[in-house]
């Protein structure tokens, strides 16, 4: 991930990982109790990750 991402660049991503996530959580619903929820659930964990991080750099970027 860019640590130099502008403030409209954020905002693409942001927007990108929260419709991955959605899809990733209509996946999990759809194959509940199937051998994939371990690795939906390991793709959801990482695109949440990444998604917090860059929050966290779009707030820090409205600070300065």
């Amino acid at each position: 991930m860019q640590d130099n991402l502008s403030a409209s660049e954020l905002n693409d991503r942001i927007a990108v990982l929260q419709d991955n996530i959605r899809q990733l959580v209509e996946q999990a619903a759809a194959l509940s109790g199937n051998a994939d929820d371990d690795r939906t659930s390991d793709r959801i964990a990482q695109q949440s990750a990444e998604l917090e991080a860059l929050l966290e750099q779009r707030e820090a970027l409205r600070k300065h």
